[in-house]
């Protein structure tokens, strides 16, 4: 907690950039960052979610624009 304090105190003493850049650097020492496994995992699952609504808006506008073919000549 002291620490937390010291840097807060820290920052309020210091010109805005530099406050900044020591702000910016606390902040990316609390990010819990993905392990490989975990990164591979859901990039895979992003992927095949993405395919799979493209495919399926391009199914859909196909069935639409044949529709409106067959209604309209």
């Amino acid at each position: 907690m002291a620490k937390k304090a010291n840097a807060s105190a820290q920052a309020k003493n210091s010109p805005p950039p530099i406050a900044f850049l020591q702000g910016t650097k606390e902040e990316l020492g609390k990010v819990v960052w993905p392990s490989r496994q975990q990164l591979i995992s859901e990039s895979v699952a992003v992927i095949l979610m993405v395919t799979l609504s493209a495919t399926t808006i391009y199914l859909l506008d196909n069935l639409f624009g044949w529709l409106a073919r067959q209604v309209f000549g």
